[in-house]
């Protein structure tokens, strides 16, 4: 039995995080773009049948919100056909498939937050292309693990608490939308959980196995994950920039100068749901884990950041 991790993704801000996280569960082959192009469907199968990992986990995903409404084929390759491709493929060896899905999938005007059983109905391109890919996993055959979740940020790539402290650093005035709501998800969170439940998978897989000769039944489908807590964009702005100012860090921003907007005084490309707020009770109950509320984790990335700059 082979008991590999395959990681896609491996240059984005969870597949960063990915790599430290499920370094102790065995052999990793992190891959990037340029070696696992998700856009190329032919290539992506036959990495996976060269390789034949145990687990392969899908990190990489077209992520550009707004971009995607002028280039839906690819956020829909990359997003929706390759996740059907790389369940194929895993199928076929026997491997479980890790997957990363968005709040997005869902309009947001829910007035509580999502369970897994909602009907999703997105709003925009990036959002259709991560139901679609939800789909095609899930119709592929192979065992999988589609983990939805929602305003992810870390201490590697770009991000909305990283835009707000250059913003807050070039500007006197920062207006921020206040009507859409949801939890701010740290990438390190996200690698961890996951590490988390395959740590439980790979015990039950090998003890079935060598008991068996297959693998047992475990816990799989479709889960929320996202950090405790609740807030909205303005509010998330106002917890980073005070954050910044505690910590010393030189802004331009005034004292009074954040101020919040409705939606409809930010029009995007792509709309954006009013409700990403995902119910996680399912993942806690399923796997015994608890999720930290969101300042938690923002609070830990934020001290990096800032130490990253002081010693820079």
């Amino acid at each position: 039995m082979n008991a590999a991790i395959l990681l896609t993704g491996m240059t984005g801000q969870v597949g960063f995080e990915l790599q430290r996280a499920l370094a102790p569960l065995g052999p990793l082959l992190a891959l990037d773009r340029k070696a696992c192009d998700l856009a190329d469907g032919k290539a992506l199968r036959q990495k996976v049948e060269a390789l034949r990992p145990a687990i392969i986990v899908n990190a990489a995903a077209y992520t550009a919100v707004d971009k995607a409404e002028a280039e839906p084929d690819l956020a829909m390759a990359i997003n929706g056909v390759a996740p059907g491709l790389l369940g194929e493929a895993a199928a076929e060896i026997g491997a479980l498939v890790v997957h990363y899905s968005s709040d997005y999938v869902f309009d947001g005007s829910s007035p509580r937050p999502y369970l897994e059983s909602d009907v999703p109905h997105p709003l925009n391109v990036y959002g259709r292309s991560k139901l679609a890919g939800e789909l095609a996993l899930q119709a592929s055959g192979a065992r999988h693990l589609i983990l939805r979740t929602s305003w992810v940020y870390g201490a590697f790539g770009s991000n909305f608490a990283k835009t707000m402290l250059r913003l807050a650093a070039e500007r006197e005035q920062l207006r921020v939308v206040a009507d859409q709501f949801g939890a701010p998800t740290s990438a390190a969170l996200i690698a961890d959980v996951t590490a988390q439940i395959l740590g439980q998978y790979l015990r039950q897989y090998l003890r079935q196995y060598l008991a068996l000769g297959a693998a047992g039944d475990f816990p799989g489908g479709l889960y929320h994950l996202t950090a405790g807590g609740e807030t909205s964009w303005y509010e998330y702005a106002a917890t980073v920039i005070a954050a910044a100012r505690a910590a010393g860090r030189p802004l331009k921003l005034a004292a009074d100068g954040l101020l919040p907007i409705a939606s409809q005084d930010y029009p995007t490309p792509a709309r954006r749901p009013a409700n990403s707020r995902l119910d996680t009770r399912r993942l806690k109950a399923d796997f015994g884990l608890e999720l930290p509320d969101w300042r938690q984790g923002l609070a830990h990335v934020l001290q990096q950041m800032f130490c990253e700059k002081a010693h820079a």
